[in-house]
C-alpha cells in the first residue's frame, strides 16, 4: 500500500511540473508578443496653446460665435494669431472653416513664446441673430379693465375611512396549555413504567 502512495505522489508531482512549465512558457510567449511602435508626428515650430482643462473652441473671438469643438485637458494646438485685445487666441483646428478656430486666452497657456509675438488675426464677421417676429399693435384700449376676483379656497368632501370590527375568536375553545401539560404527565408516567419494567 505504501508503494502505491509513493507512485501516486510521484505521478501527481510530474503532472504539476509539466503544467507549471507549460504555464511558464505561455507567460514567456505573451511577454514576447510584438508591440506596436508609435510613429512620430510632425510638430509645429511656433508657439502652441496648452489646455489644462477642457476648453471650448469657437468660430470667432467671442462667446457669440458658434462652438465647433473642444480642446480636452492636456491637448495642445498650434497658435497662429490673437485678437486685438489679447483675450482670444486663434489656433489651427482641423474641421473648422479654414482649419482655424479661437479659444479664450485665460483658459489656455501659451508655450514656446507669449501671446504678444502672435500676429493680430482678422476675426470672422459677427454672427447676426435671426430676426424676431414682432406683432403690429393695432389694438386700442377702451376703458379700464375691471379687476378680477381672486380664487377662494373651497374645502373638498370629507374622506370616508372604513373601520372593521375585530374578528370573534370564540373565546370558549380548548386552551393548548392543558394539552401540553397532559402530554408531559403521560410522558413522565410512561418513563417511570419503563424504568420499573427494566428492574423487574
Amino acid at each position: 500500500m505504501r508503494q502505491f502512495f509513493k507512485l501516486l505522489f510521484l505521478f501527481v508531482g510530474l503532472l504539476g511540473l509539466l503544467a507549471a512549465s507549460g504555464f511558464k512558457s505561455a507567460i514567456l510567449q505573451a511577454a514576447q508578443l510584438p508591440t506596436e511602435t508609435l510613429q512620430p508626428t510632425a510638430t509645429f515650430g511656433g508657439p502652441t496653446v496648452f489646455a489644462s482643462e477642457q476648453v471650448n473652441v469657437r468660430l470667432g473671438p467671442g462667446t457669440n460665435y458658434d462652438q465647433v469643438g473642444v480642446l480636452i485637458a492636456g491637448q495642445t494646438a498650434p497658435a497662429v494669431g490673437r485678437s486685438a485685445g489679447n483675450e482670444w487666441v486663434q489656433i489651427e483646428y482641423p474641421g473648422a472653416p479654414g482649419n482655424r478656430a479661437w479659444v479664450f486666452a485665460l483658459l489656455v497657456s501659451i508655450r514656446e513664446g507669449t501671446i504678444d509675438i502672435l500676429p493680430i488675426a482678422d476675426s470672422p464677421p459677427t454672427p447676426t441673430l435671426p430676426p424676431t417676429p414682432t406683432l403690429e399693435s393695432g389694438l386700442a384700449v377702451v376703458g379700464t379693465p375691471s379687476p378680477t376676483r381672486l380664487p377662494t379656497f373651497t374645502p373638498g368632501p370629507a374622506i370616508v375611512q372604513e373601520t372593521f370590527d375585530p374578528p370573534d375568536l370564540g373565546g370558549g375553545g380548548f386552551p393548548p396549555a392543558i394539552a401540553i401539560i397532559a402530554f408531559f404527565v403521560i410522558g413522565v408516567f410512561a418513563g417511570v413504567i419503563a424504568v420499573l419494567r427494566q428492574r423487574a
